[in-house]
């Protein structure tokens, strides 16, 4: 017997029951003190209202004899549960070790015929991003950087933050108010505007190495910095209309300031619109490219002329 099916086995053994000691539980189950005392703790913070009674043996006694309404599933329901994790697994999510139990706890309540439903779903289904090798949902092997719990923590009291980045050699620690923090890309990245030098930033988490709350009197306030956030927005100058084709190789690659619009309720077709900085050749040259990575599938509604120029003359060394 696991741990889980022990647990729920327990948790029916002990709500039967007006009053139950830690000795009877030992017996019962064939467990050993600290195994019994770390599975009654678990079921307490699981909701089960348990009140423990002084004396020698542990006494615990069960709250009007009740625990919370019992949560039960579909089969429909269980299934978009485990897809779900599925479909999310070798994305660096965070808390992956709570998700870890979570499975662990719906697989346990469920019946053998669910199991072998799933067992079988596990078996046939592959999303983009899972490796083939290696697709056991219980698999702890991809877990995220170690400051993204830490951050999300924090953010949860504050979003006024003082950040140590490492790059390469350089060293950098400033002040930002966070706005979003987001993944794309296989990676973890921070959106937030530098309090000091008053512009945006784009941070990857892998980079941080020290996070805490920026407890300066002296802080911007929120209307204060989406207005001048929005006196710096470049005018958007490129905009496309992607169809399936353009869309599959945008999942592909695509550069990380760069995002599109569904337009359909279907994923098929979609709209892009982005600033490229003309004066800027690196980025000039990395559009061009990444445009004729997009292939045919795409419909031009605007574009700088420099970006026009550069793909027909790109086009001409390839269609001479």
């Amino acid at each position: 017997m696991n741990k889980v099916e022990r647990i729920n086995i327990i948790m029916r053994y002990i709500n039967n029951r007006a009053h139950f000691t830690i000795s009877e539980i030992m017996r019962e189950f064939n467990i050993s003190r600290s195994t019994a005392i770390r599975d009654i703790k678990e079921i307490e913070a699981m909701g089960m209202p348990l009140v423990a009674e002084v004396g020698r043996d542990g006494g615990y006694s069960v709250m009007n004899n009740s625990v919370l309404p019992t949560v039960r599933f579909t089969d429909n329901e269980i299934k978009a549960l485990f897809i779900a994790f599925m479909a999310t697994r070798n994305q660096q999510l965070p808390y992956l070790k709570s998700r870890h139990s979570l499975a662990e706890k719906l697989l346990g309540l469920i019946s053998n015929n669910q199991q072998d439903d799933l067992v079988l779903l596990n078996q046939i289904l592959l999303f983009e991003g899972t490796n083939p090798h290696n697709p056991d949902l219980l698999d702890l092997s991809d877990l995220p950087h170690p400051m993204l719990e830490k951050l999300i923590q924090i953010l949860l009291m504050d979003s006024y933050l003082w950040v140590t980045v490492k790059q390469g050699k350089v060293i950098e620690s400033y002040p930002i108010y966070l706005l979003h923090l987001y993944h794309e890309k296989s990676l973890w990245l921070i959106e937030g505007f530098d309090l000091e030098d008053e512009k945006r930033r784009i941070i990857p988490v892998d980079h941080l190495t020290h996070v805490e709350p920026y407890s300066s009197k002296k802080r911007a306030s929120k209307k204060k910095i989406l207005e001048l956030l929005s006196k710096q927005e470049d005018v958007i100058n490129l905009v496309l209309e992607l169809g399936p084709k353009a869309i599959t190789q945008f999942k592909k690659y695509h550069p990380l300031n760069v995002s599109i619009s569904y337009t359909n309720p279907y994923q098929t077709t979609a709209i892009l619109q982005t600033f490229v900085n003309v004066e800027h050749t690196e980025e000039l040259t990395e559009m061009t490219n990444w445009l004729l990575f997009l292939g045919g599938d795409i419909t031009v509604r605007e574009v700088p002329e420099e970006v026009s120029e550069g793909l027909q003359e790109r086009l001409r060394l390839y269609c001479p």
